[in-house]
Formats: structure tokens, C-alpha cells, sequence
């Protein structure tokens, strides 16, 4: 049997606890330091949450996708490990070991179904540098897999699941919100099909729910701290607007996170829920797909989409 293909799960980082926050904003920065007071928030943040399961969640998606392709293709034909942009297990590190393991080939998924080159160049960078430092190695970086239907599929059973947990009401006492990380909008400019992936992502939802024209909006989080212009509406200026329409009750479906991590934990649990409150609003959100068995069988698709040389929309 010849050497199985690498396949490595690829994902920005985290810090874990608030004492690794000084560190993990430092690589995000590229080697600086981040603002006290920034620095400072962020600490804040994560003892109010505890601490970010995204490393451990991770952990368990590649377990689990290990498994289920040794089911699929039999034991040995594959091998899954993961990657972090800015926090351990690093990715040259996760790279290196692969290779010294007698892998010749891997295949690189970012844990976000919608990619760009240019919003994700970090990875790109990444697979460079292994190509540059390990000679005759196929690695490459998976396409865009925010239609598949098994990512597809996933979302829609987490909101349906939602959807059926939600007090009886009037109409039009309820909403739905899909949102996505907000990205400075001078990004969006350079690469509008990534705005145009987002929406393939919602509208597929959508068709396969029969959700109703007007029952629904979307909606960006979790805006950077910068003074650049971030795209709108912002999950928490539509969360007024709601309220002033009478609405109720909201439900929140992040279209682009497949973990529970700060952005979830934090950005719309914590804040958008107290500001929700504030204005008469039970705000509630999906459960994330972390490793359910439909968010490993979407994994696997992708695996295999790749293998077979298709091509991504």
C-alpha cells in the first residue's frame, strides 16, 4: 500500500483562555503588538465566555473525518490532521509532520465554506512555504464548497431544529438572520464573488426550506476594530429596526462558521442577546455544525469532489 493522502483542516486559530489572548493578537498582527486597550477587550471577552472550544472542536472534525473516509476507502487511504493560521498546532508545523509520516500529497480545507484567494491569502502563503521547504510535495488548497449539499443539508437541519423549538407567536413576531463576518468593505470591492458565495449559501437554504419571502434577512457580525469602512447592516443595528417592527423573537444562522468559537460564544450570544434584550428580544442561535455527522459527511464530500478533479462553482 503506498502512502496515504494527507488531508489537513485548515483554520484561522484561537486563543484558548484570556492570558493567551497577548500572544494569539500578536500573530494576527504579524509580530506587533495590539493596542492595550484592544488587548485588553479581548481578555474581557474571553472570561466571559470561559474560553474558545475552536481547537478542540477541531480536533474532534479531523477524528471524526479520519473515520469516516477510512469507512468509505478503506483503512490507511487517507490521513487527517489539522492546521491553525495563528495559534498551535501550527500549520508548518502540522505540514512538517505529515511528511516526515511518508505523505506526498495533501490536500489543504479551509474551515469556512465560502473561500477567496485574497481573503485567505494566509493559507495560500502557508502551502507556499511548504512547497518551497519540502521539494516534490503536492499540496493544494480546496475550492469553495458552500453549496455542497451535505454543508447544505447540515445548516438546514440545525435551523429546522431551531425553528421547531420557537414558542408559537403571531406572524411577523418572529425573524430569521443569516450573517457572515463583516470584512472591510474596500475587501468586498476586490472581490465581490465572495459577497456573491455568501448569498449562493443563503438562497440555497432558503430554496431547500421554503423559507417565505420577508421571514428572513441577513445580516453581518462580529466588525473589525479599525477605522475602516465595514459592510452593513450589522447584526446589531437590524436587531432595533426588529424590535421597532414588533418583532419578538430572533434566530440567528451564521452561514460561514462551521465551529463554536469567540465570534458565536461572545459576538452573538453575549452581545447581540443583552442588546436584544434591551429592546424586548428573545434572541436565539443555531447550533453550530462542529462534528455532526452532516458537517463530516460535507467534509468528505469535499474530499472527494477534490480527488475526482472536479471543479468548484
Amino acid at each position: 500500500m503506498g502512502s496515504p493522502t494527507g488531508i489537513l483542516l485548515l483554520t484561522f486559530g484561537s486563543a484558548v483562555t484570556a492570558d493567551q489572548v497577548p500572544a494569539y493578537l500578536r500573530s494576527v498582527r504579524g509580530g506587533s503588538d495590539a493596542d492595550p486597550e484592544l488587548t485588553a477587550e479581548f481578555e474581557r471577552r474571553f472570561r466571559r465566555i470561559g474560553h474558545s472550544p475552536l481547537l478542540e472542536i477541531t480536533a474532534l472534525q479531523a477524528a471524526a473525518l479520519d473515520r469516516l473516509l477510512a469507512e468509505r476507502h478503506g483503512p490507511g487511504a487517507f490521513s487527517v490532521s489539522v492546521g491553525m493560521q495563528h495559534s498551535a498546532p501550527w500549520i508548518a508545523d502540522a505540514v512538517d509532520a505529515m511528511v516526515a509520516a511518508g505523505i506526498t500529497t495533501i490536500l489543504g480545507i479551509v474551515l469556512a465554506p465560502q473561500y477567496s484567494r485574497l481573503i485567505l491569502s494566509g493559507y495560500e502563503r502557508e502551502v507556499d512555504r511548504a512547497r518551497s521547504r519540502h521539494p516534490g510535495l503536492e499540496i493544494a488548497v480546496a475550492g469553495a464548497w458552500h453549496t455542497m449539499p451535505g454543508w447544505i443539508e447540515g445548516l438546514s437541519n440545525r435551523i429546522t431544529e431551531a425553528l421547531a423549538e420557537a414558542p408559537a407567536g403571531p406572524p411577523g413576531a418572529a425573524a430569521l438572520i443569516f450573517t457572515a463576518h463583516s470584512l472591510p468593505r474596500s475587501v468586498i470591492d476586490r472581490d465581490p464573488g465572495y459577497l456573491d458565495q455568501l448569498h449562493q449559501t443563503v438562497d440555497a437554504v432558503v430554496d431547500r426550506l421554503h423559507l417565505p419571502e420577508g421571514s428572513w434577512r441577513f445580516g453581518w457580525q462580529s466588525a473589525g476594530h479599525s477605522p475602516a469602512e465595514w459592510l452593513k447592516p450589522d447584526l446589531l443595528d437590524i436587531l432595533p429596526e426588529l424590535a421597532a417592527a414588533g418583532v419578538k423573537e430572533v434566530l440567528v444562522a451564521p452561514v460561514q462558521f462551521v465551529s463554536d468559537h469567540l465570534e458565536t460564544l461572545y459576538d452573538i450570544d453575549v452581545a447581540a442577546g443583552e442588546q436584544a434584550a434591551e429592546h424586548g428580544i428573545r434572541l436565539r442561535r443555531i447550533a453550530m455544525p462542529n462534528a455532526s455527522p452532516a458537517m463530516i459527511g460535507g467534509l468528505a464530500e469535499v474530499v472527494e469532489r477534490e480527488l475526482a478533479g472536479a471543479v468548484p462553482e
